[in-house]
């Protein structure tokens, strides 16, 4: 049977997609390179017990999301859509019980960053305020592009042959306390980590799932195979 991947979708509690109404939504691309890659992909909407849900899974993958919320004010110009409530709390107990039980994680752009907070480090909140030396990091989502490198040794090296990749982000890691870098942008911005131990977990901050299915296959598919791994 092909290992169960859990997705939490995003919220939208405050009638983006349709007034009056809340909605789950997410990314197609997720789920369809998760099941190219061998897995069977379900959504975890927030609802119950995060801890109970991540009981029944083999992976994690926490797709992109909308902003986290800075613990000091920003200038008026920078704009934050922040992630509801209801889904933070949600996506990061899921994230610790899945980290307890040592079941592969896969964390994106938010999940990412995400998972930086879980172990303790801290985030950039806003690339253009915090570090006005670097480069744009929200590129057009249809081609742009910048490269980035890749830690040697790192297991992104095993995973990831492309040496540029898409940038739709204005939020970063900071101190990835408990974690290593695997991968910078020229400008010094970190583009992926990853768990120090033999757990497959590994977050990027590009979009994996825009690239084309034969250049976002071995990462997919190293997740995938790691959670097989797990399930067996």
């Amino acid at each position: 049977m092909r290992p169960l991947i859990g997705i939490p979708p995003c919220l939208d509690d405050r009638g983006r997609w349709r007034t009056g109404r809340d909605y789950h939504y997410i990314d197609a691309a997720y789920a369809e390179a998760v099941y190219a890659a061998g897995g069977s992909a379900v959504y975890l909407p927030q609802e119950g017990s995060a801890l109970e849900v991540a009981e029944h899974l083999d992976g994690l993958l926490v797709p992109g999301g909308d902003d986290l919320a800075p613990p000091r004010p920003y200038p008026k110009s920078v704009h934050f859509d922040l992630v509801p409530d209801v889904q933070l709390q949600f996506d990061t107990q899921l994230l610790r019980a899945t980290l307890r039980r040592e079941i592969p994680i896969l964390g994106i752009c938010y999940g990412m960053q995400l998972l930086v907070q879980a172990f303790g480090g801290s985030l950039v909140y806003d690339i253009p305020t915090d570090l006005p030396d670097a480069a744009s990091h929200q590129l057009p989502e249809a081609g742009g592009r910048h490269p980035i490198e890749i830690a040697a040794g790192s297991r992104l090296a095993e995973l990831w042959r492309e040496s540029e990749v898409n940038s739709l982000h204005h939020q970063a890691a900071a101190d990835v306390c408990g974690l290593r870098v695997a991968a910078r942008a020229p400008d010094g911005v970190i583009e992926a980590i990853e768990g120090e131990g033999p757990a497959f977990v590994l977050g990027v901050q590009w979009h994996p799932e825009k690239h084309a299915a034969a250049t976002r296959a071995p990462l997919f598919e190293g997740f995938v195979n790691a959670c097989a791994g797990r399930k067996a």
